[in-house]
């Protein structure tokens, strides 16, 4: 029976949720499982694999005739502009713009019959984060303090890291969808302290997070004496024990102490430790070096690591000349868009990212999975309503296309098939609660395993199913 342990949980919020029935399962972190509960000892395929996970999210929806699921019979106005390759697979074909990939066909899977009912970024977003709808389907809601928390915050609170200072690192982030912060990528009704931590552009500096390195004229006693009046603040902080934002406060002081204490922590984030040639093979632009930066971080130990590819959905329409501003919400001018921009970037990176963590050995203990919040609709067509001038493709979450890899995953497996339009799934469909689901399971945490808030309240990890599919062959 796996047994869990809140070590975030500060003695003030102990001692507060002592009358409120946090008592009840020990230090209120994970409450024991169904499985745990009946002394089963089954897992599901590939569960306990992961040390590690990394997620690379293709925020604004990536077109899944367009990459991973090309349909090269169809119609001109289904199929698109673009040509199809084949793959180290027989009989399977990739976009023509992902040459590298396709190459690495042989070591991957893909499930070509994801599938949910959400049509807008924000709170398509939040599924794909959460595992759960948010209460404003089909919406762009702001972000609230009574969300769900994403799977980082979940994991964070049933198990967090020993061996890193933090949790989870999300890189190129925050998401926006566009204008707005979208909802799903924070601790939710966990609180702030429960957010994982957060850097935006990566790509330039010599130090990604210019504060974690102690100053030249800062000596350990001076460290010591700014904890010690960390520690008189917080004790007239106990009169505030109920303010909310309070806690968040002193919750983010400590997470800091921790990252400067630890000299293998700033060393993972020094980008500069890398040799030039693997930093051009990754791509000197945010998302080949937020790729590079997860893999150090994978490295020195961070459970989970989500890299943002496309920090704005579509942020090509404030600065289209800015390579780095494109997102995959493409409703015109998608082939332009997918052929000069997106898909050039997307294939360098991702493919140097699997290739790399291969050959340090990594990829056996780290799952990679490559997901956006949905796909894009099979009919090519002209929006009046966006900017540019040629076709592209509506919101379509029916059915879309993710890749994963690594900690057991089969290597050159199709989970799943979609329609000869790419519309519809012609067998099981998977959605983002069972990509949570595998997540969690590939750490070894049963997803039916129940996290409590911090009053208490129970809440599941996760209601969906391992996609045991991905680990055959």
């Amino acid at each position: 029976m796996l047994r869990f342990v809140d070590a975030d949980t500060s003695r003030r919020e102990w001692l507060r949720l002592g009358g409120l029935g946090g008592l009840a399962w020990g230090l209120p972190g994970l409450m024991p499982s169904r499985a745990a509960a009946t002394g089963s000892e089954s897992h599901p395929p590939g569960f306990g694999r992961a040390k590690s996970v990394i997620v690379l999210f293709a925020s604004g929806g990536q077109s899944q005739i367009d990459t991973w699921d090309p349909k090269p019979h169809a119609p001109a106005e289904i199929r698109g502009s673009f040509t199809s390759i084949p793959t180290k697979l027989p009989g399977v074909r990739f976009c023509e713009h992902m040459p590298r990939l396709a190459k690495l066909a042989d070591r991957f899977t893909l499930v070509r019959s994801m599938s949910h009912e959400d049509v807008d970024h924000g709170s398509a977003f939040y599924l794909s984060m959460t595992g759960r709808y948010h209460r404003r389907r089909s919406a762009n809601p702001p972000p609230g303090p009574d969300d769900s928390p994403g799977y980082s915050s979940i994991l964070q609170r049933v198990r967090p890291s020993r061996s890193f200072a933090r949790t989870a690192v999300h890189l190129n982030g925050p998401a926006h969808v566009p204008n707005i912060i979208a909802p799903g990528q924070f601790g939710g009704f966990l609180g702030k302290r429960y957010d994982p931590f957060t850097l935006g552009d990566v790509s330039s500096g010599e130090i990604v997070v210019p504060g974690l390195e102690p100053h030249r004229d800062l000596p350990p006693v001076r460290a010591q004496a700014r904890r010690d009046l960390l520690s008189s603040i917080e004790s007239y902080a106990q009169t505030l024990s109920t303010d909310r934002s309070a806690m968040d406060m002193n919750s983010l002081y400590e997470q800091a102490f921790a990252m400067l204490d630890r000299p293998e922590t700033r060393d993972a984030f020094r980008l500069t430790a890398e040799p030039g040639a693997l930093r051009d093979r990754y791509g000197r632009h945010r998302s080949g070096q937020a790729c590079l930066l997860a893999r150090r971080l994978v490295e020195a130990g961070c459970p989970m690591v989500t890299v943002i590819l496309n920090h704005n959905n579509r942020g090509q329409d404030n600065t289209p000349e800015d390579r780095d501003a494109w997102g995959w919400d493409t409703h015109n001018d998608i082939f332009v868009g997918l052929r000069d921009y997106l898909l050039p970037r997307f294939d360098q990176t991702v493919a140097t990212l699997l290739q790399d963590l291969e050959q340090r050995g990594l990829l056996e203990e780290t799952l990679v999975v490559c997901m956006g919040e949905f796909g894009r609709a099979p009919l090519v067509a002209l929006e009046k309503r966006f900017a540019g001038s040629s076709p592209g493709r509506k919101h379509w979450s029916r059915a879309y296309s993710i890749m994963l890899a690594g900690a057991g995953v089969g290597r050159g497996n199709v989970v799943g098939a979609s329609d000869p339009q790419g519309a519809y799934p012609v067998d099981d469909s998977y959605g983002p609660w069972d990509v949570v689901a595998t997540m969690f399971s590939a750490l070894g945490i049963d997803p039916a395993g129940h996290y409590t808030n911090l009053v208490g309240q129970p809440f599941q990890i996760s209601e969906g199913r391992v996609i045991t599919g991905l680990y055959n062959g």
